[in-house]
């Protein structure tokens, strides 16, 4: 059992870890205004995930998948949302610190991952390959499912922590500026990418 439940770590860290919508939103929010005020919005992009981990769990993404229109409008939505969270991170204006700052929010990082459909193309997969050994399929798939969770927190804790790195060791303004527009310019051209290329 515990290679199955390695082997699920190890896929869950590769799909969800790779650079994406959400971890580079994370980096980006962490180089804005550091890890702790990150963190809103990774609980929202975790809670957001936790659906799309439940529907690929339960079967509910695999009929979503199936249907193109479907997969189609979520692609957009997620698209434009990701384009408005982009927006969000390269418009921060605000001094190094500085309270008020309009951070991407714990709702932001919900909507991002519940829109996202390589959230829930990655939990398909996952659970597509996870073949773990035990007394029913609802034990497997429990297991397989906290394992899947677990390894997302962590993967996506360290994206926030790269960021915040950056924050805490870069303290000119001018510079923290263009990698935040960096980020959010990377996060368009990934949105862009995957919607006219895959």
């Amino acid at each position: 059992m515990f290679e199955a439940l390695l082997s699920v770590a190890i896929t869950t860290a590769v799909l969800l870890g790779s650079p994406g919508p959400a971890p580079l939103a994370l980096a980006a929010t962490g180089a804005s205004q550091g890890v702790k005020k990150g963190f809103p919005f990774l609980a929202g992009i975790l809670a957001g995930l936790l659906v799309a981990v439940i529907f690929a769990a339960t079967g509910v993404a695999g009929l979503l998948v199936s249907h193109p229109q479907v997969t189609l409008m979520l692609k957009w939505l997620a698209a434009a949302y990701l384009i408005y969270v982009a927006y969000k991170i390269a418009a921060n204006n605000a001094a190094l610190g500085s309270a008020g700052v309009q951070l991407p929010s714990f709702k932001d990082g919900f909507i991002l991952n519940l829109l996202n459909p390589k959230a829930y193309a990655a939990c398909i997969a996952i659970f597509a390959t996870a073949s773990v050994p035990a007394s029913s399929n609802l034990v497997a798939t429990l297991l397989a499912a906290s394992v899947c969770y677990v390894v997302a927190i962590v993967v996506d804790t360290i994206w926030l922590a790269l960021g915040g790195v950056i924050f805490k060791t870069l303290k000119d303004e001018t510079v923290l500026k263009r990698i935040r527009v960096s980020f959010a310019l990377t996060l368009v051209v990934l949105v862009l990418y995957g919607l006219f290329v895959v």
